[in-house]
Order: C-alpha cells, then structure tokens, then sequence
C-alpha cells in the first residue's frame, strides 16, 4: 500500500509552501518534537472544523494552540506569575492550560466553549519556522483520525489518513509522545495527561509540586478520553505472550517467537516513550488480533507511557 499514491494535492516541500496552506484556511500535518500534528489557523473557524471532521474529533475534545513564541501564547492567555515560571520550559513537551484572554482571536471551537485555553511552544525547528511564517497560532492535535495511535513520522500521517491530507516531513519525532498537560490553577499546578516531560522534571525546574488530576474527571484538555492512542488490535498489559498474539516488551523479558518488539532493552525509559506509538504502528500492522504488553514501571516517564497503554487497551465504544 502506498498512501501517497492518489493524493489529491501536492506535498509541501518547504516551509513557506506550508504556510501558504495555512494561510489560505487548509490544513497541513507538520513535525514538532512529540508528534506530528494536524494544523489549522486556529483563528479561523472553518479550518478548526475541518480538523474536528478530519479526525473525526469529538467537538467537545478542546484542542493545544501552538504559538511559535511567549509573546504570541500571551495575546492569547492570561499569565499568573506562576503561568510565567511554568513557561520558562518553553520551548518544549508542556502544555498549559490558562485563563484565555478576551477578544484573543481563537475560534470558539478551538477551545470546545471553555474559557480557558491550552497552549504550548513546541521545541522543534520546522514547527517554530512554520507557526512564525503562518504569522498566526496553529491548533494541532496529532495527526491521526481520533481515539487511533499518534504519528511520529510523515509516513505514518499519510497512512493513518490514506494520503488526504499534506504534511510537511520533519523526519521522526525524537520524545515519541505528546506533551505533557498541567493547568495552573491559582498557586496550584495540576496535571492533566502525563507526557514527554515527566512530573519530577517540571518539580525540578519550578519548584512547585504538580499534583494530578482525578481519573474520570471532566474533559478540560485533551487526550483525557477514557478510550484513546488505540491500535486496531486489542491489548492486554502487563502481560506474558501467549502463542497467537503480537508482544511489545520492555527490558529483560521472556524469549518470544512470535511477532514482537522492545521499547527499550536496556530498561531506558526515554527510549522506550521514544519508540512506543512507532512500534505499536508496526505491530498492528502484523494484523495480530492482540498485543500483549510487558509491564512498564510507572515513573518518570512510565507515568506517561502507561496512561497511553491504559488508555489504548480501554473498552471501545
């Protein structure tokens, strides 16, 4: 199968042929350094409803605004001073979620009716050129029809969307996992997903203790639905593989003759968040009904890890 075979448009080369896509209300995967995502101004309603419908998104489901500097996410948010000590990681893997400021210019749809907006920087080369030459914020969830795994290269975009939609390649994403959600609540720092930068990373360069959301709690950001990241395979985790089924190890492990990869065999969890959505795109594409998953210690990032191996092995509606 080759995506690219039948698109209906031309893949942007440069980043200016990218940003002209934007311009013009079209939208347009690019590279940032967690995953790919689908952009759209996030300034124009109709490019916001074309990502929802391309994804097949619930509209409920608010979207990250990435901003290609402090000054742009600040025509957009209100900044507490504890919101400016959270943005001193920027650009990177976090994401925060603030009071937005009014008559910021988002489409409504982009923050699903809330008053607050999530917004981050990202920390990659062709996703700041891109944003910059836009000259506008981009709202990018991960380019991936919705609830399915993220793309953490162009070829899998493509193939998630079967060549329908352009996207500009950046070469594989290098955290393999999409950011990290904290909201700042007053004093407060709340985790809403874990990501590519780990709890005791943030504590270490604020000072501040994040504490994390309830499970279940209600959709203020997204990649909070209970069914999501998820292969068309099932998955058991936490498991030992049986004859039939695919295996995604991790560290030592028992010796397999099936289908199988490793995170990281050395036990190295940035490897393993790194490799996660890459292997698991690899393994569903074996077409074994079920994966079964080594376990995964949950810190650092095995926080992250396994809130995206627990949400993809959740029953689907």
């Amino acid at each position: 199968m080759n995506p690219s075979a039948d698109m209906p448009h031309s893949e942007p080369k440069t980043v200016a042929e990218a940003a002209a896509l934007l311009r013009a209300g079209k939208l347009c995967a690019f590279p940032t350094e967690t995953v790919y995502g689908l952009g759209g101004d996030a300034t124009n309603a109709d490019a916001v409803l074309a990502i929802y419908e391309t994804k097949g998104r619930p509209r409920f489901n608010p979207l990250i605004i990435h901003c290609a500097d402090l000054a742009m996410a600040e025509t957009l948010a209100e900044f507490s001073p504890l919101a400016r000590k959270a943005a001193t990681l920027w650009p990177g893997s976090l994401s925060l979620v603030l009071p937005a400021r009014p008559g910021n210019g988002l489409a409504d749809v982009a923050t699903a009716g809330l008053d607050t907006v999530a917004i981050r920087i990202p920390d990659h080369s062709v996703a700041l050129e891109l944003i910059a030459a836009v000259g506008r914020p981009l709202a990018a969830p991960s380019a991936n029809p919705s609830g399915r795994l993220s793309p953490t290269t162009a070829y899998q975009v493509r193939l998630g969307f079967a060549g329908r939609v352009p996207v500009i390649d950046g070469g594989p994403c290098r955290a393999g996992v999409e950011s990290t959600i904290v909201r700042v609540d007053g004093d407060r720092l709340v985790q809403l997903r874990a990501g590519a930068v780990s709890r005791e990373e943030i504590e270490a360069a604020i000072g501040v203790p994040v504490d994390v959301a309830e499970k279940n709690a209600a959709i203020t950001a997204p990649g909070m639905l209970t069914s999501h990241y998820a292969p068309n395979a099932l998955m058991r985790l936490n498991a030992v593989p049986v004859a039939g089924e695919a295996y995604l190890g991790f560290g030592e492990g028992p010796a397999f003759a099936g289908p199988s990869r490793n995170l990281s065999p050395s036990g190295d969890l940035r490897e393993a968040a790194r490799n996660l959505f890459s292997m698991l795109h690899e393994l569903d594409a074996v077409g074994a009904a079920m994966i079964a998953v080594a376990p995964v210690p949950n810190e650092g990032l095995g926080e992250a890890i396994n809130d995206r191996l627990e949400r993809a092995a959740a029953p689907r509606e």
